[in-house]
């Protein structure tokens, strides 16, 4: 592992209108060329986060897919953000993780907004993801998401031998300010709790049901303290994580050889 260059990608996202925050975004983009290893985006930035978009949502085959893995390719780096997206009968709010050398993973969201009837119209991922990115071993998730632990449980010794299953934790997001206090605060439990760096974005401004979003994006480190936190205006902020001093916390304060075993389970 070398250490990663992370950017914070805090925009306005335009309501209902994927090509104009492809067009929007994309500028904000244009100047990490060569300058970032992963680049994040809000939850939901091609629309919001509504439930109405679901009835334009997009195929794998469309163009929003076809437009993170051409950002991919041009920025040289590994970008990802989440987008409602269709697949059969159902619409994911799907987190996309695309690289430069063309590959595309995804993660479904889990944990569904109830309080916003998003469990009413979407469908539910069932499946957490770990990918490999410059060394690190990364899990990313989606909004909601933060607000359960065992989900975001960073396991020793089960899906790596002798170490935990990840080394930086990401998550996409549209997080009222309303309730900007439990942002801050479960970002930095997660941090702590898994012995990793945890990188964090939302979006800023207005959306279309009233909502106001203060952004609050960051990077943590495993200690909790915030590496970077960006305030409620529109920014791109970039800043790198360091491999040595994970590595030199884990094996100084090794809390993940007392941890309790479990397994997930399908919930019913």
């Amino acid at each position: 592992m070398q250490d990663l260059r992370i950017s914070l990608v805090q925009g306005d996202t335009r309501w209902h209108d994927p090509a104009g925050n492809r067009a929007h975004y994309g500028a904000l983009l244009a100047p990490l060329a060569g300058q970032t290893d992963l680049v994040i985006l809000p939850e939901t930035f091609t629309s919001g986060f509504s439930n109405d978009a679901i009835d334009k949502a997009e195929g794998m085959d469309g163009p929003t897919v076809a437009w993170i893995r051409e950002q991919a390719v041009r920025l040289g780096a590994a970008v990802t953000g989440s987008v409602q997206l269709r697949v059969g009968e159902g619409v994911y709010n799907r987190l996309l993780w695309a690289t430069p050398d063309g590959e595309l993973q995804y993660y479904d969201k889990r944990h569904l907004f109830r309080y916003g009837g998003e469990h009413e119209r979407y469908a539910a991922g069932r499946q957490r993801l770990s990918v490999e990115w410059k060394g690190w071993r990364i899990n990313p998730q989606v909004c909601y998401d933060l607000r359960f632990p065992v989900f975001c449980r960073n396991r020793y010794n089960v899906e790596r031998a002798d170490q935990l299953d990840f080394d930086l934790q990401i998550f996409v997001a549209n997080w009222p300010s309303a309730r900007a206090y439990a942002w801050r605060t479960l970002l930095r439990a997660r941090a702590i709790e898994n012995l990793c760096y945890v990188a964090a974005v939302n979006r800023i401004g207005v959306d279309g049901n009233e909502l106001h979003y203060a952004g609050d994006s960051a990077v943590i480190d495993f200690l909790g303290q915030p590496q970077v936190e960006v305030r409620e205006r529109e920014q791109v902020v970039t800043t790198a994580i360091s491999a040595a001093a994970l590595a030199a916390h884990r094996a100084r304060f090794p809390a993940m050889l007392d941890a309790d075993s479990f397994s997930l389970q399908e919930r019913s």
